[in-house]
């Protein structure tokens, strides 16, 4: 289809902005392959208006975190009236916020890690002990695993809400699942193949998503047909129950009986070479080019 002149909106504000640079310069390589008329746009270099003066008509969001897949980057492309990618307003600011999104999961039945919401007069004690050791400690409003903490050892609840609270007032503490952690990418009703991620360092922290390579991604997860069936339909409901349009990734647990847990929801998710969408995607026949056409072509407003 003819989808005019685009942007390819990367960069901005965020603590995500390298990760950004990335996801929207592989983006653009593949656009601009493909013979669509795109362009880098930097909302953090010139101003949203500069949209319309420079004719754009489209724009793909390869921002992350704050500003970019929060809501506010999509209420003001909706307040200019130029479709985009991905979800809208409130899905984004709902994914991006980890307590806000379990709060609409467990209204809606599916199951999340049990979980607390850390201040700084917390009873920390009482919680380590209701959570069990170890146990993760996050930003409820940050993505990339920044301000992350695992905490293994009695009392040492306080110094990693400490550590959280500097990148977000709201602080989660959450129980710690052994059953390994996997990904199911999302593109508009269909769920990809599960990937199981097995980090080699402590956890699948910013490290190990972007500047190792020694983190594994297996492509076939080993859970067998029936059991990736299951995890691809509540990533479906899990993502839908936020509202969530166009494209993006649910990040599951299982715990050590095999249960599987609804962890986080992402709405932007990266477009690097160590991204988890376009590995799944290729995985089931599609190439990167095909993919960020395919999104491309789902850009919608409102």
């Amino acid at each position: 289809m003819e989808f005019g002149k685009v942007a390819v909106m990367m960069g901005g504000k965020s603590a995500e902005r390298e990760v950004s640079l990335k996801s929207g310069t592989a983006v653009l390589a593949a656009l601009r392959g493909a013979g669509v008329d795109a362009h880098a746009f930097d909302p953090a270099q010139k101003p949203l208006e500069a949209l319309h003066a420079e004719g754009c008509q489209r724009v793909f969001i390869a921002l992350h975190g704050r500003g970019g897949e929060d809501g506010s980057m999509q209420g003001a492309l909706d307040l200019l009236g130029i479709p985009y990618t991905g979800s809208g307003v409130l899905a984004s600011a709902l994914a991006m916020d980890k307590w806000r999104s379990k709060l609409v999961w467990q209204a809606s039945g599916l199951p999340v890690p049990e979980y607390a919401v850390l201040e700084a007069d917390s009873d920390f004690a009482a919680i380590e002990a209701r959570l069990g050791l170890p146990l993760f400690v996050k930003p409820a409003n940050e993505g990339s695993s920044i301000g992350i903490s695992k905490v293994k050892a009695a009392g040492g609840l306080r110094a990693a809400w400490e550590l959280a609270a500097r990148h977000d007032h709201c602080v989660l503490a959450e129980r710690f699942l052994a059953g390994g952690e996997y990904t199911v990418g999302i593109l508009g009703e269909r769920a990809l193949p599960v990937i199981r991620i097995v980090p080699a360092t402590e956890f699948y922290d910013y490290e190990a998503k972007y500047l190792r390579d020694d983190t594994e991604y297996r492509i076939p997860s080993g859970l067998g047909e029936a059991r990736e069936a299951e995890m691809r339909d509540l990533a479906l409901r899990a993502y839908h129950a936020l509202g969530a349009r166009g494209w993006g990734r649910m990040d599951l647990m299982l715990d050590a009986a095999g249960g599987i847990y609804c962890l986080e929801a992402n709405t932007s998710p990266g477009m690097t070479d160590h991204s988890l969408v376009p590995m799944a995607a290729r995985a089931a026949g599609i190439s990167f080019q095909q993919l960020v056409l395919e999104l491309l072509a789902g850009a919608a407003h409102g």
